[in-house]
């Protein structure tokens, strides 16, 4: 529902309200009542439970009460119609002008008025996609990382300033096995006999690496060679790739953080020393764990490994760089994290609040996992076997099939947002390559590109719009094109909802139901555009321009493109 819309009927509402109690026909106070969407919206266009809840401390029926509210309420003005429907709901239908001034203010302001400004230059940080670099990119890294990014975008255009931020474990034991599996790849690059660990990263893009360093060095680290040597060309040559996958799909960060660097500046150190302090800390089995009884945890969380290295586990260093973002200042911290951080992130949590910081600006987003489907079949992933399915690979798959050209990171960045974070996400290939109504992204772009192509049919007729818009007579516009009206400017409402709640799936759902009223609009035959009577057709052509303004708006939140022409 549109805000201002429920803003200008709670106002004449709570008027309404003290003309019957001025008039001793209420006598109770205001009370909390809400405005929403009636759940029939041939009921009208917003629907409230005052009535019913007056009823109590008013002793009387609902009904009896919504009919007191509706005849204090003044003829005219915004409101074309007050009725009653079930037990006591008053519904109310806006008139025309009210939307005819709306659709004005939308073009008049463009994206000021589709974009809320909600944040006030306040401070966000948004973590996302953090792939440590021990491989490409997978489809899996590509949820988080459009999530991600579509979060900052959201938060950007509402008036937020947003540092997106890459945080990286650059150590531990998985970086010395990707580091011996580099060795010994280089070792057989050079015809020397060696064996990959069992657990060692098996991905064609270990040899890609070893045979760089061949090229760079010949036979000189075939003896002897630092384990760090392996490791950060490992690290470069994977990092860049990472790299060049975001740019492919219009992904950038302000700042990387990795654990190293916490733990060089003493930051672990100081989470382990804060938290014995505080007597949470327990040891046992030659390990050093975070005591959970007292943090109400259902169990110990290990924190140092047993072992000769006493390594600590990722929760350890989390626990300091939340802490580091906390201190940093930012008024809001997201985390996006998949469905198998749930359970490390309460301990995380737990921790830096035992630590004495306030975890109220720290919001996470728990995305689940994709299955790729290509053919009806599923795709297995593998981050280590040569199996896996990496983002680029997916980004090249999903080209153009048909006469229109597209971009594939248009479709891929569409199709990771087309379902709640929270839901499994089904990514079908052959959908998304397909160019047809069916396939969402392909269906909202040609709405965009045949309202484009409206504006060159209306410059070759030379019909043209006034620059001061309040001369066009939207009078002229039918019931059926009020009704797209209505629909399209909900975009404020839908974005205000997906920056509070941290869902970026509302938009691609918004526009898929405007494009969908637009398509079958613009099919009959009896809504030509571009008409014979010159004041009907500037009339739509306005609110054509309305339209195409939400949807290209729409479509920037996501990191998609709108297109001119398909």
């Amino acid at each position: 529902m549109a805000g201002p819309m429920k803003e200008r009927i709670t106002e004449l509402l709570n008027a309404a309200l003290e003309r019957a109690r001025a008039a001793g026909q209420l006598k109770s106070a205001a009370p909390v009542f809400t405005v929403e969407a009636p759940r029939d919206p041939s009921h009208g266009d917003a629907a409230t439970n005052a009535a019913m809840v007056l009823a109590r401390a008013e002793g009387k029926p609902p009904r009896a009460i919504a009919e007191i509210i509706r005849a204090n309420f003044e003829p005219g003005g915004d409101i074309a119609e007050v009725s009653i429907a079930g037990p006591g709901f008053i519904n109310f239908r806006m008139a025309p002008g009210f939307w005819h001034r709306r659709l004005f203010a939308a073009a008049r302001e463009g994206e000021r008025f589709w974009y809320p400004q909600l944040g006030g230059g306040r401070k966000v940080n948004v973590e996302f996609l953090s792939a440590n670099p021990t491989g490409p990119l997978t489809v899996g890294h590509g949820r988080n990382a459009v999530l991600g990014d579509t979060i900052a975008r959201l938060h950007e255009a509402t008036g937020f300033k947003v540092v997106r931020e890459y945080y990286f474990n650059n150590g531990g034991r998985q970086m010395r096995m990707l580091a011996e599996s580099v060795r010994v790849r280089y070792l057989q690059e050079l015809g020397i006999d060696a064996q990959l660990p069992p657990d060692g990263y098996q991905g064609e893009y270990i040899r890609d690496i070893a045979h760089q360093l061949v090229l760079r060095n010949g036979d000189r680290l075939a003896q002897g060679a630092a384990e760090e040597i392996f490791k950060n060309a490992a690290e470069r040559a994977i990092f860049a790739d990472i790299r060049n996958t975001c740019e492919r799909l219009g992904i950038r960060f302000d700042v990387y953080t990795n654990e190293l660097d916490l733990i060089k500046a003493g930051k672990i150190d100081a989470v382990i020393e804060g938290l014995r302090k505080r007597g949470l800390i327990a040891e046992y089995d030659g390990a050093v764990w975070l005591r959970g009884e007292p943090l109400g945890l259902p169990k110990d969380r290990v924190l140092i490994r047993s072992g000769p290295e006493r390594e600590p586990t990722y929760r350890t260093p989390d626990i300091a760089y939340h802490i580091d973002k906390l201190e940093r200042g930012f008024d809001l911290i997201i985390d996006v994290f998949g469905a198998d951080h749930i359970a490390e992130h309460e301990g995380v949590a737990a921790a830096v609040r035992a630590l004495g910081y306030d975890i109220s600006p720290i919001r996470v987003i728990i995305y689940q996992f994709v299955t790729l489907t290509r053919g009806g079949e599923k795709v297995k992933m593998s981050t280590r076997k040569a199996t896996y399915v990496t983002l680029d690979e997916l980004i090249d798959e999903v080209s153009p099939q048909g006469e229109h050209e597209w971009s594939p990171a248009d479709v891929v960045r569409f199709f990771f947002l087309f379902r709640k974070s929270d839901t499994h996400l089904d990514f079908d290939i052959d959908l998304a390559k397909r160019q047809a109504p069916e396939n969402p992204v392909f269906y909202v772009q040609y709405a965009h590109a045949r309202l484009a192509s409206v504006f060159r049919e209306a410059a070759k007729a030379g019909l043209v719009l006034p620059d001061e818009v309040e001369r066009i007579d939207l009078t002229l516009l039918s019931e059926e094109e009020l009704a797209l009206a209505r629909r399209l400017l909900d975009l404020p409402e839908v974005v205000r909802t997906s920056v509070e709640e941290l869902e970026p799936h509302r938009i691609p759902f918004y526009l898929l139901e405007v494009a969908g009223d637009f398509h079958r609009y613009y099919n009959k035959p009896s809504n030509r555009i571009i008409g014979q009577d010159q004041e009907l057709s500037r009339a739509r052509l306005f609110l054509a321009g309305v339209i195409k303004s939400a949807i290209a708006s729409g479509l920037r939140l996501l990191g998609v493109s709108a297109p001119e022409r398909m």
